[in-house]
């Protein structure tokens, strides 16, 4: 049962993430006059925040350490961004395919592989040490 939770906790928290996001990408390029990539990438910093925190306090029930917890988290993070660019890029560009139709292996790959490396790599807890 803690496996199903923390996925529907690690869901929760991706889509108010998302939501940030989005937001955010959209009052750049409102606002502040932001062309789309750069945009896109103020709402993608914007959610990093909600995703780190949510993910360590919320699904994985964890202190929010800063510093090799943070960095794991980081990198899984930029891993997803650079995975879903380079699937969307494959799809529309070489493929032919509409957007829509790229994002969804995106959106089926990314979350998938960002909640098994946060689990077991990021916000793993050390197992406990034999006594001796």
């Amino acid at each position: 049962m803690k496996l199903i939770r923390e996925i529907n906790v690690f869901i929760l928290v991706g889509l108010c993430a998302t939501a940030c996001n989005y937001v955010a990408a959209l009052a750049a390029a409102r606002f502040l006059g932001l062309p789309s990539l750069a945009a896109g990438f103020a709402g993608y910093a914007a959610s990093v925040s909600i995703s780190y925190f949510g993910n360590s306090v919320l699904t994985f029930r964890l202190p929010p350490i800063h510093g090799p917890q943070f960095a794991k988290f980081a990198a899984i993070s930029l891993a997803g961004l650079a995975i879903n660019l380079g699937l969307v890029w494959a799809g529309t560009d070489r493929l032919g395919w509409p957007l829509w139709q790229a994002e969804i292996p995106v959106v089926l790959i990314v979350p998938a592989a960002a909640f098994v490396m946060s689990k077991f790599w990021a916000f793993r807890t050390p197992a406990a040490q034999p006594a001796a």
